[in-house]
């Protein structure tokens, strides 16, 4: 008797889980100066966006952004502003990261304060901010 009662307490909590739906946590890498991987990204976060939603989950998605990728999140340089502007309006579980780092190396370079899209947060390291949300449960994806 006590199997079967087991068992059917293991099935109904299933049963809520599954009810409740799953959060996701995926992080996703962008470091190129390239429309092409800026878009595929965005793209692969829509997508993903709308399969779980379908499946009656949700998910969080950081995009992280260092090197030449960083240019994806630079106001008035971005390739993809619009998309960002809108997938982040459309998304409360979408964020962008833009690398410290990295940042100070193109205003030194510049010269100059480099703005960033408000839709940016800046973490002191894009490699380690990637690591950390692994470290944390996050899938990772490259475009």
């Amino acid at each position: 008797m006590k199997t079967f009662a087991l068992a059917g307490l293991l099935a109904i909590t299933a049963t809520f889980a599954m009810a409740e739906g799953v959060n996701h946590k995926v992080a996703v890498h962008v470091d190129e100066n390239d429309p092409q991987v800026m878009n595929m990204a965005l793209n692969n976060v829509g997508n993903l966006i709308s399969y779980y939603a379908e499946q009656g989950d949700t998910v969080t998605v950081e995009v992280v952004t260092y090197g030449p990728g960083l240019m994806m999140l630079v106001e008035g340089e971005s390739p993809v502003a619009d998309r960002i502007a809108a997938m982040t309006l459309a998304n409360d579980g979408l964020t962008f990261a833009a690398c410290a780092n990295t940042l100070a190396g193109m205003e030194k370079k510049a010269g100059h304060d480099i703005p960033l899209m408000s839709e940016a947060t800046v973490v002191p390291s894009g490699v380690v901010q990637l690591i950390t949300l692994q470290e944390d449960g996050y899938a990772y994806v490259r475009p």
